[in-house]
């Protein structure tokens, strides 16, 4: 096999021109092969083999920087750069990271996860390199998909002052997870179908480089002139007007014309736009059909696609996409906002039924916030679905233009937690903290799947900012006899037990309950709490606590600092000094990829070590 010559970076230099075409075939086999045992990104990854074989074929590593932007489609790079063999612990705990990661590699200039950073980021390094004299390239790579969030814009008016070379690639597949949606996608379908300019673009050079002595400085002229024929045959042409070079559109998948067009790009003095047509899943049926669905997949049969492990109970997602379709009858001023992810989310049925309440912003989640206040001014109710980590980008119009004015928006944050196998970017394990320290804000979290369908139609009747976080995975079905009417900052008694009691929210309560069960066994009986509100926070279960109880142990499966933990510590510590308070969290680090299970207990939020911890303060 040509790929086992590839051993450690630049080796692809050595594999002639003429093999690239083959290699490109082993990778897409590699890849499709590995990923169906692992689960992985595939889609994206399929979809750039030729791609990232020809920004290695012109590049150097690890001099030259490489900069994914969102960071799933970097597998043909690890590849490339000698971490093939690796690919056995894709995404598991201590293994090769599904995202590019500089601890990983030398060749690996950014840390990524989230969207629309990658020019930003690579604006950064061209300055650096300008000022300190340095000399190498820097490329970013950016998909359509990306380009709906505003940081990229933001990043291209900075990059057009640049006087040095600065390659932007645009990964244009039409996808981001989903279909792209936007006024950026139709600009960018204008522009693949511009065959008449692309062909006339050819056809013109060509004729004029043959003129002897003019041809060549005519080419140049017209080449380095800003508003010339591409705009007369594309309107337009944003980039052009923005003040950077725009190169293509070019075939993703020719390899030859790929590296002409990126060695043309080397040449520019100051920033370029390489546009590169892709097609994401490519060479693998299964995954063009379905982009979607094989954007992030679990382990497949490489025959049907299928995944290897059949449905089973519904996941959190599935119960939150039921109730959002029957809120949606019942309630006619009911919308649903997705940042790009209708499937991800759970809101593919109500925008399939409610096509005229349902909204893709693209992945902008500041817009998305300040897009859901402006439609609860107007009178809606607005229901933004977003994963815990993404909701991160939004926090300044959470403050400012949802809490200040308090207006009824309902969050619904999914992945909230411990997420698993992609790691520090998208665990979930902040939301309680900068949700909890907004004022106005009512931030609540379900036991099991009954509470959360419980929680989510109390969040739509409400009147006020208010959050619902929820994690990934298989909903819990325990505790059903456990039913209270959710009642704005009241908490729920589980179990009635003395000398120490348990007070957990959201998923922890299913750990809690572990815990409990454990310690019956030993004849240890606590008081279990299931606390449903961190804001507000239930302070008259805290006092009726602190009179009969001599420890209280919180558990939460988000980060120490400003989570609920704390904020039951602190009014404890002002109201009821005397009672001991034990916080189990996340301590003060980024939780690196692995199985949830396995992290949990090495974080002591398992079963058995809320169960261990008890037994410490148990008489």
């Amino acid at each position: 096999m040509i790929l086992d010559n590839i051993k450690k970076p630049n080796d692809i230099h050595k594999i002639p021109l003429e093999q690239f075409p083959a290699l490109a075939e082993e990778i897409r086999s590699f890849l499709i092969e590995s990923i169906s045992k692992t689960g992985g990104h595939l889609g994206s990854n399929l979809g750039v083999v030729e791609l990232t074989m020809a920004l290695h074929n012109v590049m150097h590593f690890p001099e030259d920087k490489l900069i994914w932007d969102v960071g799933h489609q970097a597998y043909t790079h690890k590849i490339l750069t000698g971490r093939k063999d690796a690919f056995l612990d894709l995404r598991k705990e201590g293994g090769l990271s599904g995202f590019p990661k500089r601890s990983e590699s030398d060749c690996d200039s950014f840390d990524t996860g989230h969207s629309s950073t990658s020019i930003s980021a690579g604006v950064g390094y061209v300055k650096a390199r300008e000022l300190t004299g340095g000399d190498y390239r820097v490329v970013s790579v950016i998909g359509d998909g990306a380009l709906t969030g505003g940081m990229a814009y933001e990043a291209l008016n900075n990059a057009s002052t640049l006087k040095s070379n600065f390659i932007i690639v645009l990964n244009d597949n039409n996808m981001s997870i989903s279909k792209s949606v936007g006024g950026m996608s139709s600009y960018l379908a204008d522009i693949r179908t511009a065959q008449a300019y692309t062909g006339l673009k050819m056809n013109v050079t060509k004729t004029l480089n043959k003129i002897p002595k003019v041809g060549a400085p005519i080419v140049k002229a017209v080449r380095s002139t800003k508003s010339g024929i591409k705009q007369l045959i594309i309107p337009g042409m944003l980039f052009e007007n923005m003040g950077l070079t725009y190169l293509g559109p070019v075939d993703g998948h020719n390899m030859s014309q790929m590296m002409k067009l990126l060695n043309e790009a080397k040449r520019v003095d100051g920033p370029v736009v390489v546009h590169v047509l892709t097609q994401k899943g490519r060479g693998y049926d299964p995954a063009v059909r379905h982009p979607a669905r094989f954007h992030g997949t679990t382990a497949f049969e490489i025959k049907t696609g299928l995944p290897l492990q059949s449905k089973g109970k519904a996941t959190y997602t599935d119960v939150f996409s039921t109730v959002m379709r029957k809120l949606g009858e019942r309630e006619p001023k009911l919308a649903a906002i997705t940042a790009a992810m209708p499937t991800g989310t759970g809101l593919k049925r109500f925008a399939s039924m409610f096509p005229e309440r349902f909204f893709d912003v693209g992945i902008a989640e500041e817009h998305a916030v300040t897009f859901a206040a402006g439609l609860a001014l107007g009178g809606m109710i607005p229901v933004f679905a977003v994963y815990s980590s993404f909701l991160q980008r939004g926090f300044d119009q959470l403050i400012h233009d949802i809490c200040m004015q308090k207006l009824h928006v309902v969050f619904a944050i999914d992945r909230a937690g411990l997420v698993g196998s992609d790691g520090e970017t998208h665990q979930g394990c902040f939301d309680l903290s900068y949700l909890s320290l907004i004022p106005n804000m009512a931030v609540m979290a379900p036991k099991n799947k009954w509470e959360l369908s419980d929680m989510i139609k109390f969040a739509v009747a409400y009147d006020g900012p208010v959050a619902v976080r929820y994690p990934r995975g298989t909903a819990y079905d325990g505790l059903e006899e456990c039913r209270d009417r959710i009642v704005l900052g009241k908490a729920e008694r589980i179990h009635k037990g003395s000398q120490v009691a348990v007070i957990a929210i959201g998923s922890m309560v299913e750990m809690a309950q572990q815990a409990y069960e454990k310690l019956v066994r030993e004849e240890i009986r606590t008081t279990m709490i299931n606390a449903r509100f961190v804001k507000p926070l239930d302070t008259a279960c805290l006092d009726k606590l602190a009179a009969e109880h001599h420890t209280i142990i919180t558990v939460e499966e988000n980060v120490r600092n400003g989570g609920f933990g704390q904020r039951v510590s602190d009014y404890m510590l002002e109201h009821h000094p005397d009672v001991t308070v034990r916080v189990l969290a996340i301590e003060d680090c980024f939780v690196e990829q692995g199985n949830v299970a396995d992290l949990r207990r090495e974080l002591g939020l398992d079963g058995e070590s809320i169960a261990a911890v008890v037994k410490e303060y148990w008489k």
